[in-house]
């Protein structure tokens, strides 16, 4: 009489074991997934943070001066700079940029300013963007909205849409080339002139 209680005991038991066994392998493959699941998500993590690019030294308020033989060419302000490394290292002014131009008498010729500028170390050539302006020491007014300054030729150059503003004449086109004191230049493509003193003379009549 106690052998088939003993039997149904038996198994009880085994199906609990099949129960328990089978919570333990749910278990164990659950923690398998989640634990793949932070793999791939770190894995996705570093991948992040090898491709930014973070600076490896950030000034404000800075002031770089170039000189040649000792004698000053050009001094350049910036309100925020960053230096980054690599193939082609390079400097960030993402608050504004000002830049003076010298003479061999230590006289400003002309004047840079923009929103944003960057500047390649090996090649020696900056970029200014976003509202460029530059004036000669005769006032003559360039504006861009992008220009490449190239320090080894002293030349400034774009192919951008340009205003030319001086005494006589405003001049509008596209693309420039010129020296860095902007008293010798030539627009590409002349798209319109407008005289100044004819704009008076319809005007004060």
């Amino acid at each position: 009489m106690l052998k088939p209680q003993h039997g149904l005991q038996t198994n009880s038991k085994i199906v609990e074991d099949k129960k328990v066994r089978g919570r333990l392998f749910s278990c164990l493959f659950l923690f398998v997934l989640v634990f793949s699941g932070c793999v791939n998500d770190m894995e996705e993590v570093n991948a992040i943070i090898d491709t930014e690019v973070l600076p490896i030294s950030v000034a404000d308020d800075i002031q770089i001066i170039y000189s040649d033989s000792a004698i000053l060419k050009v001094i350049l302000e910036a309100k925020h700079l960053e230096r980054f490394l690599g193939e082609d290292p390079y400097l960030e002014m993402t608050n504004g940029v000002y830049v003076r131009f010298f003479n061999n008498l230590g006289e400003v010729e002309s004047e840079l300013r923009s929103n944003y500028a960057i500047s390649y170390e090996n090649s020696d050539i900056m970029e200014a963007k976003e509202n460029v302006i530059v004036v000669n020491a005769k006032g003559e007014t360039l504006n861009t909205e992008h220009l490449i300054w190239e320090k080894k030729t002293e030349k400034i150059r774009t192919e951008e849409f340009v205003k030319i503003t001086t005494e006589d004449e405003v001049i509008f086109g596209h693309g420039l080339e010129s020296n860095q004191d902007f008293t010798k230049y030539r627009i590409k493509k002349i798209k319109g002139t407008i005289n100044l003193k004819d704009a008076e003379s319809i005007e004060d009549s």
